[in-house]
């Protein structure tokens, strides 16, 4: 079975979360060649600095089955908030998953602190993604979130994932 990327995302609603993955094949793929989604019950309540305890369950009702087959795993975050390189929702899922697979974040809003290194401009769009990871140089993360396919400053495939987890 070939290695395939996982992209993840997680939406709230009054009634819950939900938690959606697209596996692909390539980075510069148009289409996942798999969905999956994951209803569940209403998630831990938001405490500042800990956002991982909010995501992380959610985002484990998608990532354990696919895990087998999975080589690399994106987030809607950071792996590693700002210059002190503190532990970020990607790190902790990393360390929950026992580092078998890369995790790459990609974020739309600057975290303070974040360095510039961490910027990656797509297409003629003035505004960067954020992107960090774990398991994987940050030079070739950056090079595979360029890679995907869209023309737009959020890749095709990950702006498919978020709309999929806002979905009712």
């Amino acid at each position: 079975m070939c290695a395939l990327i996982l992209a993840v995302d997680v939406g709230y609603s009054p009634g819950g979360a939900k938690a959606a993955g697209i596996l692909f094949g390539d980075w510069a793929d148009e289409h996942p060649e798999r969905v999956l989604t994951a209803h569940l019950g209403l998630p831990e309540e938001y405490l500042p600095g800990e956002f991982y305890r909010r995501e992380l369950p959610a985002l484990l009702k998608i990532i354990e089955p696919a895990l087998p087959e999975t080589s690399v795993i994106v987030i809607d975050g950071y792996v590693w908030l700002g210059s002190e390189q503190r532990p970020g929702l990607g790190l902790h899922l990393w360390e929950v998953l026992e580092e078998r697979v890369a995790v790459i974040g990609v974020a739309k809003s600057r975290f303070h602190g974040t360095p510039e290194e961490a910027e990656v401009l797509r297409g003629t769009s003035r505004s960067p993604l954020f992107v960090t990871s774990v398991g994987l140089p940050l030079e070739e993360a950056k090079g595979c979130v360029l890679g995907m396919a869209g023309e737009h400053r959020i890749p095709t495939l990950l702006r498919y994932v978020d709309r999929l987890s806002r979905s009712g």
